[in-house]
């Protein structure tokens, strides 16, 4: 099943998406939008232009598990892109994926306009991958 990753920020928003077989995430883009609703919009027609039948929404949990604003911003985004997709959207983990998407970019070098312009995309691959892992792991692949 072709699954959407999103990796929602107050000013970049990076997307991912994995093909039918589930077997590897790859970045999709970078939205810069500040606008909520305009941002949902995009991200919603970005996921269905995908052909995705399923979005992961990162969820920024604090490390004891606590969910803080930012997080009960992205389940709200998530409850938006549900609407506006029709599609299920789950939110996943995302502790420490944004340290994971600048260690890869360290690992190839990546630097100043560019690193900036992809550690979303990377961010959001990073969930999804996580998110493949775990449906991997548990049987609950699409297959």
């Amino acid at each position: 099943m072709i699954i959407f990753g999103v990796d929602f920020g107050d000013v970049r928003t990076g997307w991912a998406v994995c093909g039918e077989s589930e077997m590897m995430a790859s970045p999709a883009g970078v939205l810069t939008e500040r606008r909520f609703d305009v941002c949902a919009g995009k991200t919603a027609e970005a996921a269905v232009q995908a052909g995705a039948k399923l979005i992961v929404v990162g969820h920024p949990k604090n490390m004891d598990g606590s969910r803080g604003p930012r997080a009960q911003l992205c389940e709200e985004f998530a409850e938006r892109l549900r609407v506006l997709t029709g599609l299920p959207v789950e939110l996943w983990d995302e502790r420490c994926t944004t340290v994971t998407a600048h260690r890869y970019l360290n690992d190839t070098n990546t630097r100043g306009k560019k690193r900036k312009a992809v550690v979303d995309a990377v961010a959001a691959t990073v969930i999804l991958e996580s998110y493949l892992d775990y449906r991997r792991n548990t049987g609950k692949t699409g297959k």
